[in-house]
């Protein structure tokens, strides 16, 4: 690939919760290496306060955070996309819009932790789990050797990485991302 910072979009229908964990943790974990920016198919008016909870528990600034529309990266002027990341099975499944530079893309499918209907503490820990899937497979990405990975190669291992079951991952994922 390149120097320069790899620019993720990571996709969901809605882009309330997983798309929006996604970003974030794309934007701290990155440290200047990656930017992460999300969308949706069908963006919800805002993301979900669940997610923002999350994300200001663990010291995120969600001011700026909203949803949008993945129209947003296709259009003039728009950041250009090197990889294109799809985290629920129904985004995969749409037709994206034709991406400017024609970015990779792999599908790192995990529940909708905004479909949840139990208490508020199982919802609460369903976002926790998507937060923790998410935090492991940035945390694989970012181990790659970026700079040095021809596009075939870095798009057969983020395919890798979304193979992954979330239940085989480590539970112990360490609280400060």
């Amino acid at each position: 690939m390149t120097d320069a910072p790899l620019h993720v979009l990571v996709l969901c229908t809605g882009n309330s919760a997983r798309s929006i964990l996604g970003e974030c943790l794309l934007e701290r974990l990155g440290e200047g290496r990656v930017r992460g920016f999300s969308a949706g198919s069908h963006p919800k008016e805002a993301p979900h306060p669940l997610a923002l909870a999350l994300l200001e528990t663990r010291g995120y600034d969600t001011t700026r955070l909203r949803s949008k529309s993945w129209d947003e990266f296709a259009a003039p002027g728009a950041p250009a996309i090197d990889v294109v990341l799809t985290v629920c099975d129904a985004a995969r499944a749409e037709t994206c819009p034709v991406w400017p530079g024609h970015p990779l893309q792999a599908h790192w499918g995990l529940a909708d932790p905004a479909a949840c209907e139990g208490s508020e503490e199982e919802c609460r820990a369903a976002f926790e789990e998507a937060y923790r899937i998410l935090a492991h497979r940035v945390r694989r990405f970012l181990a790659l050797p970026l700079a040095s990975l021809d596009r075939e190669t870095l798009a057969r291992e983020l395919g890798v990485i979304g193979r992954e079951a979330p239940e085989m991952l480590s539970r112990s994922e360490p609280r400060g991302a």
